[in-house]
């Protein structure tokens, strides 16, 4: 099979989708106008509340939402064989990420720019806001773990890659002050030096690597999970426009450069699919991770599908800076689609490796050796990359080869596959560290909110010993995952963490729109949130009897604290999805059988 067999016919279903699918709900239940006034102008505060033209704002959406989900997730998920990914990541983009997204975009936009929980607290109950609250929290901790392990796993022994990521955090900070301070609105002059410094850590990283001071590079696991801690309690922490700001602008663009480079590579070298269709791991086994194709599949694609997360991106930030209604479907729907193709991509990439040189980068060499195989093309790749891979669980280093081997396919580029290797880590490391440090700013504001009912300086925002007190326990919570975790056990939970998050959101949605009394319309999120409730709280009860409870009752008596926090954990967040699957439902059969009213839209739209 070759990739283009594949991702011709998907690039069609996409654009139909939003052709048809993402038109039909636009006209029938949100009735998008472009006379009503959105928050952006009404609210206009010139911070956070502000309009933004249509493409502008689909790049900062973008940029939010497209994390290392939909890079890792399929490629973990190549396991079990191509075909379970893609027709997954097609129906579900297309079925219940898309929606899910503009959904709460439209939402968000209609009722003054608010919060996803803010909502569930107004238009179901307190008590569903909270519990929404509670469960954000959670997922926003679990979600760095399961991405920070993948920074991990890429960085640890590579001086090269090290070095680069090193290099990206100065040069942020540089052009921080460069564009807000010392020569304010010069965005152009820091994006060129910017971009041109990014490459030259790439082309140099190998000659600082191979130097004397090459071993100051090369860190243990544990040594770059503390490094990224304190970089992130420092991004967190210090005003955005310092770092957070000029870093997620940097991986923007590379985010969109690579991403659509990678798609140009895909079609002009037409790879084939090594992998099969569906491998023998489909019933469970598999050496990547545990547990069967139904319902991991679902969850370890994750973000590439359908993520909780994007929710909370729709809700926080984007709603607040539409210009008009009718952007809310290419922003929300478009956007979203584009991350399906990023998810495509990246299980192309994933199949088009040897079956044997993929299990041998994602699977300990321990594991390896018990399933009887040999590795194929993988000691050409690493002399070519300059790197060990084998054993570089987690996904990211099985990406990064498989990308630098499509581009160095490329005419002209076969004597690059080194540095396209570096290349494509330094890529994933600032696609990846960009979310972790957004979502930890994110958590410390919720923290904050959460530990001022109780202490009420605490929740000042513009608090130095507050604001560093709130990171840091954030920051020490997702770092506890990684410190004690692997792929097999963090990944799962993210995935679980992220697809409850969406089984709120498709919860609360339906039951938003009966309350507005549009009923007839209540399956295009119902029918999404019925499927992704049983494949998740499968997922979460499997993942507690066979990965967190066995570290409990097992032999080693280090890993008894483990099993019990990832277990305890885990029944948190299916507990939160319960019940507000139990709230919502609650007020929804009141509200059709008439014991409550509706809400009027007056009331329901702001």
């Amino acid at each position: 099979m070759r990739a283009l067999y594949i991702i011709v016919p998907i690039l069609g279903i996409l654009v139909i989708a939003y052709r048809y699918y993402s038109a039909f709900i636009a006209a029938k239940l949100w009735v998008l106008d472009d006379t009503r006034v959105t928050p952006a102008h009404t609210k206009n505060d010139g911070s956070n509340y502000f309009p933004t033209t249509r493409w502008v704002l689909f790049g900062h959406h973008f940029a939010a939402i497209a994390g290392a989900g939909p890079l890792v997730g399929p490629v973990l998920a190549a396991q079990f064989g191509y075909a379970p990914g893609f027709i997954w990541l097609v129906a579900g983009v297309c079925l219940g990420g898309a929606v899910q997204d503009s959904f709460w975009l439209w939402a968000s936009v209609r009722r003054g720019g608010r919060s996803l929980s803010d909502i569930a607290r107004t238009e179901v109950s307190p008590l569903a806001g909270l519990t929404a609250a509670i469960a954000v929290l959670f997922v926003l901790v679990i979600a760095m773990a399961g991405l920070g392990i993948i920074v991990v796993n890429a960085l640890a022994e590579s001086a090269w890659a090290t070095f680069t990521i090193f290099v990206t955090i100065p040069l942020a900070l540089v052009m921080g002050f460069y564009m807000f301070r010392w020569r304010r609105g010069s965005v152009t002059e820091a994006t060129i030096v910017g971009i041109t410094v990014m490459f030259l850590a790439v082309v140099l990283g190998k000659n600082v690597a191979e130097s004397s001071i090459g071993h100051w590079f090369v860190l243990t696991h544990h040594q770059v999970t503390f490094a990224m801690a304190l970089y992130t309690v420092a991004a967190a922490t210090l005003p955005v426009w310092m770092l957070l700001t000029p870093r997620a602008y940097l991986s923007t663009f590379m985010k969109i450069g690579v991403i659509g480079f990678l798609v140009l590579g895909v079609i002009v070298i037409n790879p084939p699919l090594q992998a099969p269709a569906f491998s023998q791991f489909i019933g469970g086994g598999g050496p990547v991770f545990p547990g069967a194709m139904f319902p991991f599949v679902f969850i370890t694609i994750a973000c590439g599908a359908i993520s909780g997360f994007h929710a909370l991106v729709s809700t926080g930030t984007t709603s607040k800076m539409i210009d008009r209604e009718t952007d809310i479907r290419p922003i929300g729907y478009g956007a979203m689609l584009i991350e399906g193709v990023v998810g495509v991509v990246a299980l192309i990439t994933a199949a088009s490796l040897h079956p044997n040189d993929y299990y041998a980068i994602n699977t300990t060499p321990a594991v390896f050796k018990t399933l009887g195989l040999s590795v194929v093309n993988l000691p050409e790749l690493q002399r070519e990359v300059g790197e060990i891979v084998i054993g570089r669980t987690g996904g990211a280093v099985s990406l990064a080869v498989g990308m630098a081997q499509i581009f160095s396919g490329l005419p002209g580029m076969r004597n690059l596959m080194a540095y396209w290797y570096h290349f494509a880590i330094m890529f994933e490391a600032v696609f990846i560290l960009t979310t972790i440090d957004s979502g930890t700013r994110i958590g410390r504001f919720l923290l904050q909110e959460f530990g001022g009912r109780v202490w009420k300086p605490l929740s000042r925002t513009d608090s130095v010993p507050a604001s560093l007190f709130a990171t840091v326990v954030i920051v020490l919570s997702w770092a506890y995952f990684i410190w004690t975790g692997n792929i097999a056990t963090v990944w799962p939970m993210f995935g679980v963490a992220n697809q409850l998050l969406g089984v709120v959101a498709f919860a609360v949605g339906t039951t938003l729109v009966i309350n507005i009394g549009r009923q007839k319309y209540a399956w295009i999120t119902f029918l999404p949130m019925c499927f992704l409730s049983v494949t998740t709280l499968s997922a979460g009860f499997l993942n507690i009897r066979d990965n967190f409870w066995p570290l409990v009752v097992g032999p080693d008596p280090a890993l008894v604290a483990q099993g019990y926090i990832d277990s305890i954990c885990m029944a948190i967040m299916m507990a939160c999805a319960v019940i507000i699957l139990v709230t919502t439902s609650m007020r929804s059969l009141s509200v059709l059988t008439g014991r409550q009213p509706m809400l009027s839209l007056a009331d329901a739209e702001v």
